[in-house]
C-alpha cells in the first residue's frame, strides 16, 4: 500500500494541536486579563512595551516584556490591579485590568489590536491638543537632542519619572547588554557596588544605566573622571552617594557608548596565584 506523499502532510497537519488566541481590540477602555497562579500566560502587543506595575504587585506577579510579547505569571492569587504597557516608541498607553485566581484550566494566549482610528486619536479630540494644537501623535516629533543626550533623558525619565509622563522618543528600543550582574571595574577607586540596569539604543548609540551603590561609612562624591572604561558621555543622577545604610546611598549613572557597551567596560581579570614547591637539601 502506498501513500501519497501530500496526504500524509496533509494528515500530520491536522493532526497538531490548534495555538488558538483570544483577540482584544484596545479602544481606550482597560482590558479584563485573567490568570491563574503559577500559570504563564502571552499577551501579544506586536510593539516595543515598557511595563508599569502598581507597588501592590511586588512579589506578586512576575512580567517579562520581550519582541512584541508581554509574559505574565502570577505567584500569588491577587484582586484586580491596573497595569500599563507604554509604547517605547509613540507614548501610547494600553492599560489592562489583570487578576489571579487559584485555577489549574489553560489560559489561552491573548492578542491585542488597534483600531489605527482609535490610537491615533482621529476621533475626538485628544488631549494632547488641547494643551498644545502642534503635537500630533500621528506623527510623533524627532527630538531635537542629539542622540546621547536624548537616550540619557529617556533613560532617566523611564527609571525616576512616572509612566505616563516619559516622553516618547522615536526610534527608541530596547537592547540585551549582556553585561555581567555586577561591574567592579567601573569605579575600582571607590567603595561602590555597580549593577547594570537596563540599556536602550537609538541611531548607533546605547545608554546604560547603572545603579551606584555605596558600600562605605561616609559620604562619597562622584566624578566621570573616576570612571574606568570607554564612554562617549556620563551623567550621574546624583554627583555623591550618602554613607553606607542611608536612603541617599544609592544613584545611577547614564553611560553613553557607542555600539555595543559590553565591549566599554574594562574586564574583571582574575590572577590566580600559583604556589611553588621548594625541596630541601641534606
Amino acid at each position: 500500500m502506498t501513500i501519497n506523499k501530500s496526504t500524509l502532510l496533509l494528515t500530520t497537519l491536522l493532526s497538531l494541536p490548534a495555538q488558538s488566541e483570544i483577540l482584544m481590540q484596545w479602544n481606550r477602555v482597560p482590558l479584563p486579563i485573567d490568570l491563574n497562579v503559577n500559570q504563564e500566560r502571552i499577551v501579544f502587543v506586536d510593539k516595543n512595551v515598557q511595563v508599569g506595575l502598581p507597588s501592590e504587585l511586588d512579589g506578586k506577579l512576575r512580567v517579562q516584556s520581550t519582541g512584541g510579547a508581554v509574559y505574565l505569571k502570577a505567584n500569588e492569587t491577587f484582586d484586580l490591579n491596573r497595569i500599563q504597557l507604554r509604547d517605547m516608541e509613540t507614548g501610547q498607553i494600553v492599560l489592562l485590568d489583570v487578576r489571579s485566581k487559584a485555577n489549574t484550566g489553560k489560559l489561552e494566549s491573548v492578542r491585542i489590536i488597534f483600531d489605527e482610528s482609535v490610537s491615533n486619536n482621529k476621533t475626538g479630540i485628544a488631549q494632547t491638543d488641547i494643551s498644545d494644537p502642534d503635537v500630533s501623535m500621528e506623527n510623533p516629533v524627532k527630538s531635537q537632542l542629539p542622540p546621547p543626550a536624548a537616550l540619557t533623558r529617556y533613560a532617566a525619565q523611564s527609571l525616576y519619572a512616572p509612566l505616563r509622563t516619559v516622553e516618547p522618543l522615536p526610534g527608541v528600543r530596547r537592547i540585551a547588554a549582556k553585561l555581567p550582574k555586577s561591574l567592579p571595574t567601573l569605579m575600582p577607586n571607590l567603595s561602590i557596588l555597580a549593577t547594570p540596569l537596563d540599556s536602550w539604543g537609538l541611531d548607533g548609540y546605547v545608554v546604560t544605566a547603572v545603579r551606584l551603590k555605596n558600600l562605605a561609612p561616609y559620604q562619597v562624591n562622584l566624578d566621570p573622571r573616576y570612571l574606568q572604561g570607554y564612554f562617549y558621555s556620563a551623567t550621574f543622577q546624583h554627583n555623591w552617594l550618602g554613607k553606607k545604610g542611608t536612603p541617599e546611598d544609592t544613584t545611577v549613572v547614564y553611560l553613553v557608548t557607542e555600539g555595543a557597551p559590553n565591549q566599554a567596560f574594562v574586564p574583571n581579570v582574575i590572577v590566580k596565584k600559583t604556589s611553588s614547591t621548594s625541596t630541601k637539601t641534606k
